[in-house]
C-alpha cells in the first residue's frame, strides 16, 4: 500500500541544523571548540544544508568557534545568529559566516516584557537589519520569535516588510512549543498565501509535538526545517533531525540532502560527546528501533521484514541494524535463527531446553544478551547430546544462615535409579557439590580439580558462568560448564555435566 501523500512527492526540503546553537542551550551541555568542529564536520558529512554554528556576539569564545567552523571548508552553509542589532550582525560578519540569522520578538507578551518596543518599532528595526545584512552580500534568514503566539495579521505584515527588504527566507518558530499540528498547518498555509520567499520552521518539543508540527508545516508549504541531532535544545528540545528527515523521506516521498545512512552514526557520535543517553525506544536511532522479541514479531521479520517494520524505512537506510532479542516473549524460531547465525545447529529437544532456560531468565526480569544465549546453548548441547547420562538431577535444595551449617539436599537419577542425599559444606556451593559427589560415590570416585566462577555480562543480574574440571580414578580430566542466574545451580550443572562426560570417556576407553 502506498502511504505517500501526493502533495510532497519529489519536493525538496532543506535541512537547517541548530545542534551547535540551540542544541548547546540544553541544560548541562557545553561543547569545547574542538568538539564544535567535530560536530560541524559530522553534520557536513551527514549532508545538512545549513549549520547554525553559534551566536557570535555572546562571547569571544563563541565568535572564535563560529569563525573556525566557517573556515573549515565545509560544503554546508555556515550560519551565525544575531538579534536585530548592528553589533550582533557585525560579529557574524567578522566570523566569516555565509548566512546571518536575525531574530526579534513579535508576540505581544515577549515584545512588551523583553525588548519593550512597539509593533511599528519592531517592523522598522527588522527591515533595517535585513537591509544591513543584504548590503554586505550575505544570505539573510529572518525569524519572528514566538511566532505561534503572535497576532497572525501582524505576523504577515512584518513578513511582507522583510520580504520587500530582500530577505532570503523567513522562519516561523514555535518558540515555546505550544502549537498543535493542525494549528501549524493552518498558520503556514495562511502565510504561504501571502509570502513568496521560502518558509522555514523551528519547533520546540514542550508537548512532544515538535516533529509532528515540523512535518505538518512542510505539508502546508514550508521548505526548510530547523532540527537538532537527538532533538537536543532548550527545555524539552527541538525537532529531532532523524525523525523529521525519515518522516519526510519515507512517509511523504519528499527529498532532502541528508545521507540517511549516517543518521545512526551521527546520533551515537553526539550521544558520546554530550553525555545525554538516547533511550532504547527512541525512533530511528534507538537500540530498540529495529529490535524484536515477541515470538510472532520475530518470526515475521525473519521471513519478511516488512511484516512488523514500516517497510518504507529499513535499518540499512539509516545505518542501523536489525536485532532479534531473546527474552520471556521469545519464540523457538528466533532462538534457532540466532544460533544458526553463528553456526550452531540444534535438535528439537536441545532447542526446547535452550528456549526454556531463556524464558526462565526473562521471566525473572533478566535481559538475556547474545552472550547469555550462546553460553546457554553451549551448555545445553553438552548436556543433551547422544551420550547416555549416568547422572540427572531432579531437585536441589540448599539451606544456609548465620547459625545453620550450609546443607544441600539433592535428588537425582543415578544409573537409572532415583536417589537422594544430604551433605554439608563450608558454603552453599560447596555443600551442593559435596551432595552430588556423594550421590555418584558408590559407582565411581571423582575429584574436583578446578572451579572458576565468572559473570557473563556484568551487573547484579548477570548469569553465573561456572567452569569445573573433574578427574576420575584413572586420572582422566574433563572440563565442564554451567550457566544459570543462580550460582549454586550453575555449579551443580557444571559438575553433573563433567561427571557425565567422564562416564562417556570411560566407556570409549573400555
Amino acid at each position: 500500500m502506498d502511504l505517500h501523500t501526493d502533495v510532497l512527492i519529489g519536493e525538496v526540503v532543506r535541512v537547517f541544523d541548530t545542534t551547535l546553537r540551540d542544541g548547546e542551550q540544553t541544560p548541562g551541555i557545553a561543547f569545547t571548540l574542538e568538539e564544535k568542529l567535530e560536530i560541524a564536520r559530522q553534520l557536513d558529512k551527514l549532508g545538512v544544508d545549513a549549520i547554525e554554528a553559534g551566536f557570535p556576539i555572546s562571547s569571544d569564545e563563541e565568535l572564535t568557534a563560529v569563525k573556525r567552523i566557517a573556515e573549515a571548508g565545509l560544503d554546508s552553509t555556515i550560519c551565525g545568529l544575531a538579534r536585530v542589532v548592528r553589533e550582533d550582525i557585525d560579529a557574524c560578519i567578522d566570523a566569516g559566516v555565509d548566512m546571518v540569522h536575525i531574530f526579534v520578538s513579535t508576540s505581544d507578551i515577549q515584545r512588551e516584557h523583553t525588548i519593550k518596543k512597539s509593533r511599528d518599532e519592531v517592523c522598522n528595526i527588522s527591515v533595517e537589519s535585513v537591509e544591513y545584512v543584504k548590503d554586505r552580500g550575505l544570505e539573510c534568514l529572518f525569524s519572528a520569535m514566538d511566532a505561534t503566539r503572535t497576532d497572525p495579521d501582524y505576523l504577515i505584515k512584518i513578513f511582507k516588510l522583510v520580504e520587500a527588504a530582500g530577505v532570503d527566507a523567513i522562519n516561523i518558530p514555535d518558540t515555546v512549543g505550544v502549537a498543535s499540528p493542525s494549528f501549524m498547518y493552518n498558520l503556514i498555509s495562511k502565510i504561504r498565501e501571502e509570502i513568496s520567499v521560502p518558509l522555514d520552521v523551528h519547533c520546540h518539543n514542550d508537548f512532544g509535538l515538535a516533529v509532528a508540527n515540523t512535518v505538518m508545516a512542510v505539508e502546508a508549504g514550508a521548505r526548510q526545517v530547523q532540527v537538532a541531532v537527538n532533538g537536543i535544545g532548550e527545555r524539552a528540545g527541538n525537532a529531532n533531525l532523524a525523525e523529521v528527515v525519515m518522516s519526510l523521506h519515507s512517509i511523504y516521498g519528499a527529498r532532502t540532502g541528508i545521507r540517511t545512512r549516517y543518521l545512526y552514526e551521527t546520533s551515537k557520535f553526539l550521544e558520546r560527546l554530550c553525555g545525554m543517553h538516547i533511550l532504547p525506544n527512541t525512533p530511528i536511532v534507538g537500540e530498540n528501533a529495529f529490535s524484536h522479541e515477541s515470538g510472532i514479531h520475530a518470526h515475521g521479520v525473519i521471513e519478511e521484514s516488512a511484516t512488523f517494520e514500516p517497510g518504507i524505512m529499513t535499518p540499512e537506510m539509516v545505518g542501523h541494524r536489525r536485532r532479534i532479542v531473546v527474552g520471556k516473549h521469545t519464540g523457538a524460531h528466533a532462538v534457532a535463527e540466532k544460533l544458526e547465525e553463528i553456526g550452531i545447529e540444534v535438535t528439537k529437544e536441545q532447542l526446547d531446553e535452550i528456549l526454556s532456560r531463556v524464558k526462565e531468565l526473562g521471566s525473572k526480569g533478566k535481559m538475556v544478551t547474545d552472550a547469555d544465549l550462546y553460553t546457554i546453548a553451549e551448555v545445553v548441547l553438552r548436556e543433551i547430546g547422544k551420550q547416555e547420562q549416568v547422572l540427572r538431577v531432579k531437585e536441589l535444595s540448599v539451606m544456609t544462615g548465620n547459625v545453620l551449617t550450609p546443607t544441600a539436599v539433592v535428588r537425582a537419577v543415578v544409573h537409572g535409579e532415583e536417589r537422594a542425599v544430604a551433605e554439608i559444606g563450608v558454603g552453599p556451593v560447596d555443600a551442593a557439590l559435596n551432595a552430588v559427589k556423594s550421590l555418584i560415590g558408590e559407582f565411581e570416585t571423582v575429584k574436583l580439580r578446578d572451579l572458576r566462577i565468572d559473570a557473563i555480562t556484568g551487573g547484579s543480574d548477570a548469569l553465573a558462568d561456572v567452569m569445573i574440571a573433574v578427574e576420575d580414578e584413572e586420572g582422566r580430566i574433563v572440563s565442564a560448564r554451567g550457566v544459570r542466574d543462580d550460582i549454586v545451580i550453575a555449579s551443580v550443572d557444571a559438575l553433573v555435566s563433567g561427571i557425565n562426560r567422564l562416564s562417556l570417556l570411560k566407556k570409549k576407553v573400555d
